[in-house]
């Protein structure tokens, strides 16, 4: 368990900073769905990451900030409750992927894919599309003074790569992803911020890739 971004549902948000990226954290709903802030020091310009539930303690995750949209990692239902909410005055824009229009409540205000980079006053946040938990899941990436931070929704889990409710292909799919996209590229000191529970590293959890392959889900 990362003590430093450890929460639990409806509980106090917790914070961490690494140069100029300001992270916060909060968990929310029985479903323990992450709701992350990715914010600039300098700027205070932030994003923040899933509409999951409880509009409220979202907005006030974002307290002291700018927020310029809230960015979705993918379109299930646990991950956009408080979408219409949070684009009611003082409204919020959501952008999401193309691949889960489906699936999102409503038609996301910007439309976002793979390698875009997002400015977020000193930041630049990468968008990763990487489609097997949905068509639509997205990562998002951004570099602190010290490491990689990467936002993974559904994607990724301490312990392996999130379900694909028993479609072999599409987990193929998502572990060829993970492994190109990911393991090959980032380095082992990656922070890995999952959509529900613990953060982990890509280092804790590489040599479990051949594991994962094979066990399907």
């Amino acid at each position: 368990m990362d003590a430093a971004l450890h929460t639990v549902p409806d509980g106090p948000p917790v914070e961490v900073v690494d140069g100029p990226l300001r992270i916060r954290k909060r968990s929310v709903s029985e479903m323990d769905n992450n709701v992350f802030l990715l914010a600039c020091v300098r700027t205070g310009l932030s994003l923040v990451v899933d509409a999951a539930d409880d509009a409220p303690a979202i907005r006030a995750l974002a307290r002291d900030t700018a927020p310029l949209a809230v960015v979705q990692t993918h379109g299930h239902w646990d991950h956009v409750r408080a979408w219409a909410a949070l684009v009611d005055d003082p409204g919020l824009e959501v952008w999401g992927h193309a691949g889960d229009l489906d699936r999102y409540p409503h038609a996301p205000d910007r439309l976002l894919d793979d390698g875009q980079h997002l400015a977020v006053g000193d930041l630049d946040v990468e968008v990763i599309h990487l489609p097997g938990h949905t068509e639509g899941s997205l990562l998002y990436l951004v570099h602190g003074a010290t490491r990689p931070w990467l936002v993974t929704g559904d994607s990724l889990f301490p312990g392996g790569p999130g379900a694909t409710f028993g479609d072999l292909a599409a987990h193929q799919r998502l572990m060829d992803g993970l492994e190109r996209r990911v393991f090959d590229r980032l380095p082992d000191t990656t922070r890995v911020l999952p959509g529900h529970g613990d953060a982990t590293t890509l280092g804790t959890e590489r040599p479990h890739l051949d594991e994962w392959r094979a066990r399907g889900w």
